[in-house]
């Protein structure tokens, strides 16, 4: 008999929690830098630009202003979609961890800030598009990327589909996913093989350094 998780519904984030998304995202951030003409930031700064909204980074890391970061984001995107959303590599062990808890029969939601076209390319690529009820992410206009925003989205198609929302679960690996999730009720499982920083995971219920660990946490044997 497989055993259930206390969890009644799983989002999950994607760049850094499914997948090491890095190597694409900032390859594209170099040559959108070069193709505007301005320095690069210091390579070891680029990380903290894997995870949050890249438009938000922009603003954030770069000092973009509105008009500079939309033409920015365009010149990125046209480099990341040629190439670099398939310069990438899934966790070991997360293949696993999805095909355990899609046996359950326990809806699962990606809730990622990446925009869900590209999100759903990513998936489809390494073919883990079928263990998730609904791909959400971040609208094409970017006026939904905040994680709190992705993860309401996320809740509301779940909702939608009739699933039982009494004890939903966020896995990431940022402070987004953390305080994103909370702003929404839902309490958060962080996983260290991500992107984050110490002390990024505060607020978190519960920390993961492995897939099986992650797996234990979720109530289902290892």
């Amino acid at each position: 008999m497989i055993p259930t998780p206390p969890y009644s519904a799983i989002l999950w984030d994607l760049d850094g929690t499914i997948v090491d998304s890095a190597p694409g995202i900032t390859s594209s951030l170099e040559q959108t830098f070069a193709d505007l003409g301005l320095p690069m930031p210091m390579p070891e700064s680029m990380m903290r630009w894997v995870g949050p909204p890249i438009l938000d980074a922009f603003r954030d890391f770069a000092g973009f202003d509105e008009r500079m970061s939309a033409l920015a984001l365009r010149v990125y995107r046209r480099h990341y979609l040629k190439a670099g959303v398939y310069d990438a590599h899934v966790y070991p062990g997360i293949p696993e961890v999805l095909a355990a808890l899609a046996a359950t029969g326990v809806p699962m939601s990606l809730a990622t800030s990446k925009p869900e076209r590209t999100a759903k390319l990513v998936l489809d690529h390494f073919d883990l598009t079928p263990r998730f009820a609904y791909l959400t992410g971040a609208s094409e206009d970017e006026t939904r990327s905040k994680k709190s925003d992705v993860v309401l989205e996320a809740l509301r198609r779940l909702r939608a589909g009739g699933a039982d929302l009494s004890n939903p679960v966020m896995i990431g690996d940022r402070h987004h996913d953390v305080e994103g999730s909370a702003d929404r009720g839902v309490p958060c499982l962080y996983v260290t093989w991500g992107y984050g920083e110490p002390g990024e995971e505060a607020g978190a219920i519960g920390v993961a350094e492995t897939p099986e660990q992650l797996l234990a946490l979720l109530g289902l044997a290892v």
